[in-house]
């Protein structure tokens, strides 16, 4: 039925009505009013069946985005966009690599090092004496090779070096050799005693590194629960937007029913035009309070897709997200004492802070370590070739003069020489350093044990604002429900004294005014609820955070 048909039947049922009227007053009187309530009915048995039409039509158009793809997102979904998109964790993944590539450089100390060396040399020595006559020119051959290695463990080194030289000096006549080959190879192990044994500074920063490297996880970890956290309030803020927006749409359709009802009464004659004003004024307070209300919608949903979305290329951030999940009332055993122990040993915060205690330990250890005499142990063994052409001489004397090759030998009988071990050589000696008056890692020692106690007092405080924090969200829950449930209850109560009221206005025993409050009251009393339900949900997001990570 349109509104023009529905005006049309309720003029006839007026004018029929005021003929009986005139005709009988008493009885005809009983007969108008009943038939003005049956016109009534059936105009808003029409408005709700338009309603439900439109609703079916569209069923949120006012939240709804135009243009905008709608999105359905469950809360699990939005969780798993933020892993995947979330900015700060993206950039907070990359902080353990950093110390990954730290700690490779740092255990590249203790890898071999291979060293060579290969060159030729020209020398021609001036007359300086009767004993050197001086020469034309000394050429030598020199190619090396070598191999050394820090020790990871009580900080040794070892090193291994293969000499070998070829001289050539063709107008040296008191020369044994020409040419002359020279080979030789030392081992050598150099160990601290004191100093460095136990730790030295390469592995300082390796064991810092590590515990720092710890660190950067732990906060990767807190990063994540803190914005997960941070996800599911706001789908939860989200959600109530929209339950809010709802109903200010359904207080704004009672305010309209409100007001068409009295137009027809005032039509009617059974009440006063400035009731129709009032309500007219309450219908605009309501349109006024849903345009609020869906800006706030609209704010909210920005704030979700901040947490969730990679950038404003990412699709979802032109789209419309449509949640899928509501907040509801889920039943949670609260246990204090196991949240508490369990906050004690994951809470992020209070690992951090063990972690930098143990890291201080390890900077204590290694100034008292640079604190004590530096005493190495040395021990080599070596030997040496010889070989080459060997000229027989006519005498022992400098003025002897060559007769002729004796041994026509090369780099081979170096070679042979020098792994016959024909000419060993070996040293062990102690070094032994040690400033007198002290030294500065004695005083840096000092300050760090200051620190370390420090770090301790810090702990335990830390403990008692965890244990505290934790017992107070698990109080939150608690209140939280315990104030959901009044909330259902006033909204219940709010319900039924509006179908109270309007029962008493359809009958003349009401006012205008009351039905608005007890209207208001109907809207204050479902935003209460939806209030106090997304309070109990955010509480619980709290209460499970609070376990795991420190401040956000």
């Amino acid at each position: 039925m349109s509104y023009r048909t529905f005006v049309a039947s309720t003029s006839f049922v007026l004018f029929a009505s005021a003929a009986l009227f005139a005709q009988a007053p008493s009885e005809q009187k009983l007969r108008t009013e009943d038939l003005v309530k049956q016109a009534v009915e059936r105009y808003n048995d029409n408005l709700r069946a338009s309603a439900l039409t439109r609703a079916a039509q569209d069923p949120s158009p006012s939240i709804a985005v135009v243009g905008a793809v709608n999105t359905p997102m469950t809360l699990d979904e939005a969780v798993r966009h933020a892993l995947d998109n979330n900015l700060e964790l993206a950039v907070e993944r990359l902080n353990p690599q950093t110390f990954d590539l730290t700690l490779a450089s740092l255990r590249a100390n203790y890898k071999p090092v291979a060293t060579s060396t290969f060159g030729r040399r020209d020398n021609t020595r001036p007359p300086s004496n009767l004993l050197n006559p001086g020469s034309p020119s000394v050429s030598t051959m020199t190619y090396n090779a070598g191999l050394s290695q820090n020790m990871q463990w009580y900080g040794g080194v070892a090193a291994l070096a293969f000499s070998n030289s070829k001289v050539v000096s063709p107008t040296d006549k008191i020369a044994s050799f020409d040419p002359q080959y020279n080979s030789s190879y030392l081992f050598s192990y150099t160990q601290p005693l004191m100093r460095g044994f136990k730790i030295d500074q390469t592995r300082q920063q390796m064991q810092t590194t590590i515990i720092n490297r710890d660190n950067a996880d732990l906060n990767l970890r807190a990063r994540s629960t803190n914005t997960l956290a941070n996800v599911r309030s706001a789908y939860w803020d989200y959600a109530y937007t929209i339950q809010a927006v709802d109903v200010a749409r359904e207080s704004l359709t009672l305010a309209q029913k409100l007001l068409s009802d009295n137009k027809v009464r005032v039509e009617v004659g059974t009440m006063a035009p400035m009731d129709v004003v009032q309500a007219e004024a309450e219908e605009a307070t309501r349109q006024q309070t849903l345009t609020v209300s869906l800006a706030l919608m609209r704010t909210a949903e920005l704030a979700l897709k901040r947490l969730i979305v990679g950038g404003t290329n990412d699709p979802l951030w032109t789209q419309h997200i449509d949640p899928v999940d509501r907040p509801d009332f889920q039943s949670v055993s609260i246990d204090v004492e196991g949240a508490v122990r369990t906050a004690l040993q994951q809470r992020t915060d209070l690992q951090i802070a063990r972690n930098n205690f143990n890291s201080n330990s390890v900077v204590l250890k290694s100034q008292r370590d640079q604190s004590l005499p530096d005493i190495d142990a040395v021990v080599s063994y070596g030997a040496s070739g010889l070989g080459g052409t060997q000229y027989a001489f006519n005498s022992t004397g400098l003025d002897r003069v060559r007769t002729g090759v004796l041994v026509d030998g090369g780099y081979s009988n170096a070679l042979g020489t020098l792994f016959g071990r024909d000419y060993p050589n070996w040293n062990l000696a102690v070094n032994i350093s040690y400033p007198i008056g002290g030294n500065t890692a004695e005083a840096q020692a000092a300050r760090t044990r200051l620190l370390l106690q420090q770090n301790q007092a810090q702990i335990r405080a830390s403990e008692l604002t965890v244990a505290t924090e934790v017992t107070n969200a698990a109080l939150q829950v608690t209140n939280s429900t315990e104030s959901l449930a009044a909330a259902r209850a006033a909204r219940d109560l709010s319900q039924r004294r509006l179908d109270a009221e309007m029962s008493r206005f359809e009958v003349g025993m009401s006012t205008n005014y009351q039905v608005v409050q007890m209207q208001r009251d109907l809207r204050d009393a479902q935003n209460s609820e939806l209030r106090a339900l997304l309070n109990y949900r955010k509480s619980l997001v709290e209460y499970d955070r609070v376990q795991q990570a420190g401040a956000r």
